[in-house]
């Protein structure tokens, strides 16, 4: 535990790239083997499952310190971090324990998620009395479920890439798919041989980078070709030793939320992978990605949902065909394989994502400028002799997106952030005008400079007028631009509109208050968008 501290603190302290490299290869190289996949586990986003809520860890570390409950709140509202509050009050261990490794204490975590509340505030109280505070600290984050860091997954396979000089392609594919940090080691999971792998493993998706730039600069239009772009869950089917498995691009196996794809597990032939996406689908088109949000984080499926958001798959790319791995095929090739699998099935459930006909580059332009009318949030554009690729790769495949709505609005709410930002107010909700009231209809927290959000945070603090608990009401005095890619009805929220990915596009200095635009102005958009 205190090697994967020391880890956690230069990752979180350092802000150059080659110093985060370093600390996660030197780890590798000198770490207790079986903690080994339990870091690569966490750093790749397979986080235990929350075993003990918030409520539980305050009341528990109340009970502990004595502190009074509304002394804990002012505490929590100071620090704006759960985690690190708890740690920070928590006294020093009266137990000189030898030091446990990360796996004890997280084979443990794992083993406890049924398990009576007495049986884990024991778990967590032993646990308190042999860390120091900075321990203390990663271990509550651990353990609520809410720990995040500044790792992206392309930075851990260059580590690991370095440490076992291994091509960081292949590393991207080992260690997709299922695997348990608690069974298995990473030597294991990084030298396995061939046919030792799961047969549910996805392969690492490629991924477009936008396009910032006019078209003209890609070349010859020959030797592109168009598809439209759509906002669903991208995904990879696969179907291997009888079995059927659906992946979504976080690496989450989503098969049994969708039941619809149950029969390509007879149809497709074993080693089969589609690349694809998955989308809400009636009257031959998409549905809104609202449609598809009924159906997300349920663990059970209703009859009624089925039948209001039937599912189906997109076709994109035919990664695997006979077990032969087709990647390094040009996608010309690849391309031609899907469409007569496709069409060879003719099921309704997978669809073949068509392609655009253009000429020039005009004429795709105007294809883009129609996006929206037929639901589609741009174009995709993919070079015809592009090999599939593992991540984010600059050159043969865009993303082509159209430019988003933009509404301008108040704030109205502030909240204090996570992590370094802890001690600002990063979070903004916003209203725009309804009459004399102001509404409010979405939150935002990226698209600001660092020094912007300075700023907001020192006029928040004296421009604050009410406290509920950690929200400040603020003057309605600050009107913000904000951006975001789609917009649908919503009983769940006051205004009945929801934003899809709504953000900060720029603080309006030159604007009033009462030239915000209205609830009306929102809900003319809707009837745009769903028309």
């Amino acid at each position: 535990m205190t090697d994967f501290v020391a880890l956690v603190r230069i990752i979180s302290n350092s802000t150059k790239t080659t110093e985060k490299l370093e600390a996660l290869s030197h780890y590798f190289a000198h770490a207790d083997e079986r903690d080994k996949p339990w870091v690569l586990a966490l750093f790749t986003g397979r986080r235990p499952k929350r075993t003990v809520n918030a409520a539980q860890l305050k009341n528990w570390c109340i009970q502990l310190t004595g502190l009074a409950p509304w002394l804990f709140e002012e505490c929590y509202h100071t620090v704006g971090d759960l985690a690190e509050t708890i740690a920070l009050l928590l006294p020093a261990p009266s137990i000189q324990a030898d030091p446990r490794p990360l796996h004890y204490w997280l084979d443990l975590l794992s083993q406890l998620e049924k398990a009576d509340e007495a049986v884990k505030q024991q778990f967590v109280l032993q646990a308190w009395d042999q860390m120091d505070s900075a321990e203390k600290f990663v271990f509550n984050k651990l353990i609520t479920g809410g720990f995040r860091i500044g790792v992206s997954q392309r930075m851990m396979v260059n580590a690991l890439s370095k440490t076992y000089t291994i091509p960081a392609p292949t590393i991207s594919h080992l260690i997709s798919g299922e695997w348990n940090p608690r069974t298995i080691t990473l030597e294991t999971l990084l030298h396995a041989e061939e046919g030792q792998a799961p047969v549910s493993r996805p392969y690492p998706f490629f991924l477009a980078y936008p396009l910032e730039t006019a078209p003209e600069a890609l070349g010859q239009p020959s030797e592109w070709q168009a598809e439209w772009k759509w906002d669903g869950i991208r995904g990879q089917l696969i179907k291997r030793a009888g079995q059927l498995f659906v992946w979504s691009r976080g690496e989450e196996l989503l098969t049994e939320k969708f039941p619809e794809f149950a029969p390509l597990a007879s149809a497709l032939p074993d080693g089969t992978v589609i690349d694809g996406e998955i989308l809400t689908w009636q009257n031959d088109a998409p549905l809104p990605f609202a449609a598809l949000q009924t159906r997300i984080g349920r663990k059970n499926v209703t009859k009624k949902q089925l039948q209001e958001a039937p599912v189906v798959l997109l076709s994109y790319d035919l990664l695997e065909w006979q077990g032969q791995d087709l990647r390094q095929q040009p996608l010309t090739l690849r391309r031609a394989a899907l469409v007569t699998l496709v069409e060879t099935l003719s099921l309704p459930i997978l669809r073949l994502s068509p392609l655009i006909k253009f000429n020039d580059w005009d004429q795709l332009t105007a294809y883009r400028e129609d996006a929206r009318n037929n639901g589609s949030e741009g174009l995709m554009l993919k070079r015809a002799g592009s090999t599939y690729q593992v991540g984010r790769k600059r050159g043969d495949w865009w993303k082509w997106k159209i430019a988003p709505f933009q509404i301008d609005a108040v704030m109205i709410y502030a909240q204090k952030g996570h992590g370094r930002r802890s001690n600002l107010y990063t979070d903004y909700t916003f209203a725009v005008k309804d009459g004399d009231k102001l509404v409010p209809f979405a939150k935002a927290y990226s698209g600001l400079t660092d020094k912007e959000i300075n700023e907001v945070d020192r006029w928040v603090k004296t421009h604050a007028v009410e406290k509920f608990g950690p929200v400040r009401t603020v003057k309605a005095e600050q009107v913000f631009e904000i951006a975001f890619e789609g917009i649908a009805a919503s009983n769940r929220h006051k205004s009945g509109i929801a934003l899809r990915f709504p953000r900060i596009l720029r603080w309006r200095k030159d604007k009033p208050v009462d030239e915000i635009n209205t609830l009306d102005d929102l809900k003319q958009l809707l009837a745009q968008y769903r028309s």
